[in-house]
Formats: C-alpha cells, sequence, structure tokens
C-alpha cells in the first residue's frame, strides 16, 4: 500500500470511530455509519468535504496544517498524531502549540466518573470532551461548534451566553480563567490560534483587556455555577477545575452537596431524554 493510501486508511479508520458532533435542533436524519461523517469532519477542521474525500482515497499531500486540524477534530493521541504526520512525510508540528490530544488519564477520569457530570478541556480551554453525565446536565450547550467551544471566549463574549455549559459568570472564575490563560499563553508562544483568541478577547470585552493587562493573579480552582434544566429547573453546582499534566489539560467536575435540593436536581437530569435529539 502507497503512503498515500495508508493515510487515507488511518484517516477513514479514526473518522469511523470518533465520537460525531451533537445533533442539530430538527435534524431527523439517521447515521448509516458509526463515527463522524466526512462533512462533519469537515467543518470541524476547516476543511471542505471533497477534500476529506481525497484525502481518504488517497489522493494529495495535505498540509502539516491541515493534519493538525485533523488530528485536534478527531482527538488523536500524541502518538497518533505523531503516525498521521509521519505517512504525510511531515514533521510534527507540536512545539510552541497547545496540544489537544486526549491521553489516557483523561479518558479514564470520564470513565470512572460515569455518574458525575465532568468535562475535559485544552490548555486553551476549548472543550474536547465530555461524559454522558455532563452532556445530559447541559444538554444543547454541547452543540456548540469552532470558536464557540472556548470557554474563556463563552464566558466574556455576551452573545454566546446561551451556549454557556453553565453559567459561570461569577468574578473569581473570570479571573483564574484569565490569568491560566496567561500562563498558557507563555507555554505555548507559536499557537497562532490562542494569540488570535487573546487579541480577539481583548477587543471584545472590556472586562478582559482590563484583566488580561492586570496581569491579575487567582489560583483559586473551586468555584460555584448555575444551570437551568429545561425539564428539571434551576440549581446549582459545585465546580472543580483539575489540572491533567498529560496533555496539559483541564477538567472541570461537577458536583452538589449530598442531600440537597440541587443534588436532587442534578441527579434527575441523568433520567430525563437526551436534549440533543
Amino acid at each position: 500500500m502507497t503512503p498515500g493510501k495508508e493515510l487515507g486508511a488511518a484517516l477513514r479508520r479514526w473518522r469511523e470511530r470518533a465520537t460525531p458532533p451533537p445533533g442539530k435542533i430538527g435534524s431527523t436524519t439517521p447515521r448509516r455509519t458509526p463515527g463522524m461523517r466526512r462533512d462533519e469532519l469537515a467543518a470541524e477542521a476547516g476543511v471542505s468535504a471533497e477534500y476529506v474525500k481525497r484525502i481518504e482515497q488517497g489522493q494529495g499531500r495535505p498540509s502539516p496544517q491541515v493534519l493538525h486540524a485533523l488530528a485536534r477534530s478527531l482527538r488523536l493521541s500524541g502518538t497518533e498524531y505523531e503516525y498521521l504526520c509521519s505517512l504525510a512525510g511531515h514533521v510534527p508540528t507540536r512545539e510552541g502549540r497547545v496540544p489537544h490530544e486526549i491521553g489516557h488519564g483523561a479518558r479514564h477520569l470520564l470513565d470512572r466518573l460515569g455518574d458525575v457530570p465532568i468535562c475535559v478541556l485544552d490548555a486553551a480551554w476549548t472543550l474536547l470532551a465530555w461524559n454522558a453525565a455532563c452532556e445530559a446536565m447541559c444538554g444543547v450547550a454541547m452543540r456548540a461548534d469552532g470558536r464557540e467551544r472556548n470557554l474563556a471566549w463563552q464566558t466574556f463574549t455576551a452573545d454566546t451566553a446561551h451556549n454557556r455549559p453553565t453559567a459561570l459568570t461569577e468574578k473569581r472564575f473570570e479571573q483564574a480563567i484569565v490569568a491560566d490563560l496567561r500562563a498558557t499563553a507563555l507555554r505555548y508562544p507559536k499557537d497562532e490560534w490562542l494569540a488570535d483568541l487573546v487579541a480577539d478577547l481583548q477587543a471584545v470585552s472590556e472586562t478582559f483587556a482590563a484583566m488580561w493587562e492586570s496581569r491579575v493573579e487567582y489560583p483559586d480552582r473551586r468555584h460555584r455555577a448555575t444551570t437551568n434544566h429545561p425539564l428539571v429547573g434551576e440549581f446549582t453546582v459545585d465546580c472543580d477545575v483539575l489540572t491533567i499534566p498529560e496533555g496539559d489539560l483541564r477538567a472541570i467536575v461537577y458536583t452538589a452537596e449530598p442531600g440537597s435540593i440541587d443534588a436532587i436536581r442534578l441527579a434527575a437530569t441523568l433520567t430525563q431524554p437526551s436534549q440533543l435529539g
């Protein structure tokens, strides 16, 4: 098998095992195959579906930038990303850029905390993965794509408030996310996507710009958030932000005081029909 054919076969194999994006409102088209469709992968990676098809057919040689976007969209591990690059004849473009791979530690955490809502984000605070409990609690918020998947963008941009998994809008959370994002920018100086995110946040949010310029430091990673579930109603949860060293990831774990009304309503979200259709 030629390198191009091997690349196409690997990409198709990873696409078919990938978790498909949440369904759109009103979508009734059944899935005929598992995993992500070509058009879904293309939309996530910022290329055309026809281009993905050509790669899978062994035609053409994608650029390092496209490979990085595909690997990020498919949530490939570090080893898989390096293998993808080797098949295309490129050196992995990792140095100075935020990693987006979900390692074994993060996957284990998602699996073990099956009844506890948890989501995993990269060091730039972009949502990468979540468990079924988090999907049940957050509902339509998990449909976000592109920059709307970034929690920093959601937090400081008023017109995306409806996409927030929960209303994490307290000032100390804003301070914590800005401090962490600044540290991330120092660790990954060559990440153009991150640089653009920071620049745009400074342009659209006076609050973010002021916090960024003040170089605020806020190590507290325990917060509270309120969500208004369409079937269960409003409840408040504790939010612990954890750092996963493998892959420099963030995990947000949502819990409630045992026996409280909030805990009862949080548990009730797990028994409701999926909001994602």
